[in-house]
Parts: structure tokens; C-alpha cells; sequence
């Protein structure tokens, strides 16, 4: 079977956005493999942890007044009134790809099935070998504007290490995000603009924090999906149909995710990798990390999907050797159905009651079209066997993922 690597370089990642514009890094055959190396966008948070001594992270996250090697970060525009720099505010992940798939054409399902992950070591000899993550509780977190603390509101960064062989995080210290200033002279009072270095004597780190706590591991990608559609540069904040910034700890070794295809090719893109998390991502983000992915990619034709359970897939699906999985969204394709600012739109729609209602009618259909049930049989079925769980409450798009186990369905 041909495996192919991709490495995380200039040339192989795109900051804050997905497009159908972009030329693909690298094209595949259905079946083959490829290792995709991905640089989490939090890593100047901790300059000298996840950065220093790493080659193509310092050529990516370079930036000084003379030269910004990646000067787009997001789906915003190139020019123009830009307060913080080209693309602001619309997307925020850093992304290797987008790969493209022979064959793939709008209908298609393209399946990704996730066969490994690993974390990317510290390059730099004061931590050689050892891995870390940042957690920042954000200006976009759920708690932001509930802070019973002083002071308030505030963000607070909290840098964690991984350890694989407990399969365990711990907390190192944590610190007060304060105002930073970027290369161009522009201040950042708050964490608005992704790969602004925190200058470390700016801060005061708290030692000893969350003592005696081992949190679980739970390696997984955030964000992973295809390029849609509807405009030429997508934000990845909102997840959208064709997957996206989902944040479901669930999509990690062993997943099978299916994603429709939009766009000839599917340009499948990945990132935004984390070390651990729990359903909401509540404080805004989960313990960013730098991981390197190996996937296998398979291509479902249209003409193919009757009579599987990509019957009348138009949204993404999980599967595992255990469940399936459907994802609701506060606005199920907000792409096509928020008019044409909807990457504006979408902030403001924020909503569980939505997600929830649509992750139901996204499970109904599966089970009526793929199991063959009535209405009232899925309906009962959802009540008494199916687990709904946030995934999150920070991107706009919120989201609520509805399993179903599939031992239920052994005896028919």
C-alpha cells in the first residue's frame, strides 16, 4: 500500500481558513495512505517550548518587522482597513494540506479513516524530547463574561505537558494573558490574532497549579474536513457540512469520518490537534498540541452509496468499532443558509436548542434510511439508546453530537 508523508512547512499550510482556490499540496489515490505532520496555531504561547529549535515551526510562525511568512491568517480580506493583519478575525487554525483525492467529485463521500497519532517532541535541547500543549481560557470561552474572580473579565493561559507513557496531561504553570505587542507595532489586549508571540518577561507565570491532577489523554485532531463550496475562503472557526472545526475528542485513532464532497478533489485539510478535552471545550480551547496524523483515505462515488450508510449522506459521520455518530450544528449549512455575509452571521447564532434539533434529525434520517425504521421506532430508539454530548460551545456554530452503538443492531 503507498504511503506518502506531508510535512507541516510554508508551503504545506494554510492559517485560518479553508478554500476551494487552493492548488492541492498533495493528491492521492483511493486507499492510499499519507502521514500529515500539523503545528498547532498556540504554540507561541510557550515560544521556547514549541517552537525553539524546530525548523519548520520557526520558518512558519516567523514573523518580524522586515518579513511574515505566512501573512494571510484567516478568511477575512488581503487588504483594505486591516487593524491586525491580512485575513483578521475570520479563522484562526493552522492547517497542512489540502490533499486531494483522484476522482473525487461534488456527491462523492470521501472516508478518512485515522490510523494513528503521534506528538510532535520539543526541539529545543533545554526540553528535548518531551511534549507540550497550551490551554487558553478565551475571550470566545463560554466563562468569559461569568468570572466570579477578579479580575474580570480576563484570559488565562495554562501550559500543560503530555506524557505517552502514563497517556497522561499535567499542568506546568499558568499565566495572565496581558497586552501583547506584534512585530508591527500593534497591540493585542486580548487574544484576537492568531501566532502573536507572547513575550514571556510580560508575564507572571503561577507555578504548582492543578497539583496532584493527571488528566487522561485523549490525542485527536479538532479540525479536519473539506473545502466547501459556497465561497472562496471559509472561516475554520464554525464547523460547517463538510466537517471543519468540530472539536469532538472522539475523531482519533480508530475513527472512520465521512465527509461530503463539495468541491472536485475535496481538498481534505487537518489541524488544530489536541493533547486532551472534554465535551464544550468550555474555556474556548482544549490543550493545543502539535500532532502528526497517519490516515487512509477512501473515495465513495455517488452512485455507490445506496444501500450503505452513506445513503443520503450530505453532513458529516463518525465511525468506530463501537458507534455511529452524527453531528448537529446551531445552523446546519449556515454557508447557504445565512445569506451572503454568513461568516458574520454565523457569530450571532450561537445555539443548543438548534444543534440538539438538528443532531435529532440528522439521526432520524440514518436510522430510517440506513436501519429501515419507521419514524416512531427511531424516535423511541433515540430516547432510550442514543447518548447526545455537547462537543462544543465556542465556535459559533455550536454543536451536539448524537451515537448510536451499533451492537443494537446485531441481531437483525
Amino acid at each position: 500500500m503507498t504511503k506518502h508523508h506531508l510535512p507541516a512547512t510554508p508551503d504545506t499550510v494554510h492559517w485560518g481558513y479553508f478554500s476551494k482556490t487552493l492548488e492541492p499540496v498533495l493528491t492521492l489515490k483511493s486507499g492510499e495512505r499519507a502521514v500529515i505532520e500539523t503545528i498547532t496555531h498556540h504554540a507561541n504561547d510557550d515560544y521556547e517550548r514549541m517552537i525553539a529549535g524546530d525548523p519548520a515551526a520557526e520558518e512558519i510562525f516567523h514573523w518580524s518587522k522586515d518579513r511574515k511568512t505566512l501573512r494571510r491568517r484567516g478568511a477575512g480580506p488581503t487588504d483594505g482597513a486591516l487593524t491586525y493583519g491580512s485575513g483578521e478575525g475570520l479563522g484562526v487554525h493552522l492547517l497542512t494540506g489540502p490533499i486531494a483525492i483522484e476522482g473525487a467529485e461534488p456527491g462523492d463521500i470521501i472516508e478518512v479513516r485515522i490510523l494513528d497519532a503521534w506528538p510532535r517532541p520539543s526541539a529545543n535541547p533545554a526540553y528535548q524530547g518531551r511534549f507540550f500543549g497550551s490551554n487558553p481560557a478565551a475571550n470566545w470561552g463560554f466563562q468569559y463574561k461569568d468570572l466570579i474572580e477578579e479580575p474580570k473579565p480576563r484570559e488565562v493561559v495554562t501550559i500543560y505537558e503530555l506524557d505517552m507513557g502514563e497517556a497522561s496531561v499535567k499542568a506546568l504553570y499558568s499565566y495572565l494573558w496581558t497586552p501583547q505587542t506584534d512585530p508591527d507595532g500593534i497591540v493585542h489586549p486580548t487574544i484576537d490574532y492568531p501566532g502573536v508571540r507572547v513575550d514571556h518577561d510580560t508575564i507572571v507565570k503561577k507555578e504548582g497549579i492543578l497539583s496532584g491532577i493527571k488528566v487522561p489523554a485523549r490525542l485527536h485532531f479538532g479540525t479536519m474536513g473539506l473545502a466547501p463550496a459556497e465561497a472562496d475562503f471559509v472561516s475554520t472557526i464554525p464547523p460547517n457540512y463538510t466537517g471543519g472545526n468540530m472539536d469532538d475528542w472522539r475523531i482519533a485513532r480508530g475513527a472512520r469520518m465521512y465527509y461530503p464532497v463539495a468541491v472536485p478533489g475535496g481538498l481534505f485539510s487537518c489541524g488544530d490537534a489536541h493533547a486532551s478535552q472534554g465535551d464544550s471545550e468550555l474555556s474556548g480551547t482544549a490543550i493545543e498540541i502539535s500532532l502528526t496524523g497517519e490516515f487512509e483515505f477512501i473515495l465513495h462515488k455517488k452512485a455507490d452509496l445506496g444501500g450503505t450508510i452513506l445513503e443520503g449522506l450530505n453532513h458529516p459521520l463518525l465511525e468506530n468499532e463501537d458507534v455511529w455518530s452524527v453531528y448537529g450544528f446551531s445552523v446546519t449549512n449556515y454557508l447557504a443558509e445565512l445569506g451572503p455575509d454568513h461568516q458574520h452571521e454565523i457569530l450571532k447564532r450561537s445555539s443548543l436548542d438548534n444543534a440538539m434539533r438538528d443532531a435529532f434529525r440528522k439521526l432520524r434520517r440514518f436510522l430510517m434510511t440506513t436501519q429501515k425504521l419507521s419514524e416512531d421506532e427511531a424516535i423511541s430508539l433515540m430516547s432510550v439508546a442514543v447518548d447526545f454530548a455537547v462537543t462544543q460551545v465556542v465556535d459559533a456554530n455550536w454543536g451536539v453530537t448524537g451515537s448510536i452503538r451499533k451492537s443494537l443492531f446485531a441481531g437483525r
